[in-house]
């Protein structure tokens, strides 16, 4: 299943690609003036493969939860029930995600990955465990090669089932306590990064624990022998990492764009980038987060955020917030009229 989805993933289309920008060049607009808008939407026909590109709606969000194993080293002062917990939150309603969600008119999918407690069946709720949390990434591989593998076809077939159910747009979401610790590990290993210059304050943890933290992810990267990017995934991610790899990978493959949240889904794009390059053609950086990692993520992947507001939530915040600035660049193509059918003078 992985291995067919990798080969079908091409890049950018670039016949649709010319006619995007001839169009640009015939709206009524100067050309340039929607700045980063534009070279968006263009890209958005090429990864569609026809211009203009579908309107990104409806959208999706799928929302990954796991557990890791490495919480037992205080890398967080929150406890690790709180992960079980802001589940249950989700799919009652009640977290800010939910709230961005119901404004931009998105759908918002749980699916369990990996979550340390048993969780109660429930609307909205997709039961998809492949462990009970991650092992300690600080004294052994946090997954096996198997496991990460299941759990990239987890998140694949996810969003198989959300485009083949009518959605335009992939939005990425995640829950984990202590879950930015392997995203700056995988961060590091990806982009060779110094690990201290990627690992940020998470949930806005104090001095000492932070130290802390850098040791860790130093230790788990510089001890890192794996290449392969299963491998490098299985030994320092997430089960929610590895699921939303694959979530970005079928995306990729279905040419559908995939809005990427913060830290969490940038270092899992890190990951579906290394076992596919031209998958970071359906990658839209949806914000840039506040956690240091994932900017140098971002620049890695040559993805330019949409938005900066110095979020550091998580859940999918920033990719719904990010939804209607996509929607509006392709909306553009659309429903803009030319200089020829208003009338309009142009140079």
């Amino acid at each position: 299943m992985l291995n067919e989805t990798i080969a079908a993933i091409r890049p950018l289309d670039d016949e649709a690609i010319a006619a995007a920008r001839a169009l640009q060049a015939r709206l009524t607009k100067p050309m340039g003036s929607l700045g980063s808008l534009e070279t968006l939407a263009v890209r958005l026909a090429g990864l569609a493969g026809t211009c203009p590109p579908p309107i990104p709606e409806p959208a999706a969000l799928a929302i990954f939860a796991g557990d890791h194993g490495v919480h037992e080293q205080g890398v967080t002062p929150w406890p690790q029930e709180v992960t079980a917990q802001m589940v249950a939150n989700f799919l009652a309603g009640g977290a800010v995600v939910n709230a961005f969600a119901r404004q931009a008119g998105i759908d918002v999918t749980v699916v369990d990955v990996g979550v340390k407690a048993e969780l109660d069946p429930a609307e909205g709720l997709l039961s998809r465990k492949v462990r009970a949390g991650t092992r300690d990434l600080s004294v052994e591989p946090a997954m096996t090669r198997e496991e990460a593998i299941q759990a990239i076809e987890v998140g694949m077939q996810v969003a198989e089932d959300l485009v083949n159910g009518g959605a335009r747009a992939l939005l990425t979401g995640d829950m984990g306590i202590a879950n930015t610790t392997p995203s700056a590990a995988l961060i590091a290993a990806f982009t060779h990064a110094d690990p201290a210059a990627v690992t940020g304050l998470g949930t806005g943890i104090d001095s000492e624990t932070h130290a802390r933290k850098v040791a860790v992810v130093t230790a788990a990267v510089v001890g890192l022998q794996a290449e392969d990017p299963i491998d490098v995934l299985a030994a320092v991610g997430g089960l929610e990492h590895a699921a939303l790899a694959g979530y970005i990978l079928k995306g990729a493959e279905l040419r559908v764009p995939v809005i990427l949240d913060g830290v969490i889904a940038a270092s899992a794009a890190l990951a579906a980038h290394a076992l596919a390059p031209a998958a970071s053609a359906a990658m839209v950086a949806g914000h840039r987060s506040a956690e240091p990692g994932a900017s140098v993520a971002l620049g890695y992947l040559e993805l330019e955020p949409l938005v900066d507001l110095g979020l550091r939530l998580g859940e999918g915040t920033g990719a719904a917030l990010a939804l209607p600035i996509v929607a509006s660049a392709v909306r553009v193509l659309h429903e803009v009229a030319t200089f020829d059918s208003a009338g309009v003078a142009h140079k």
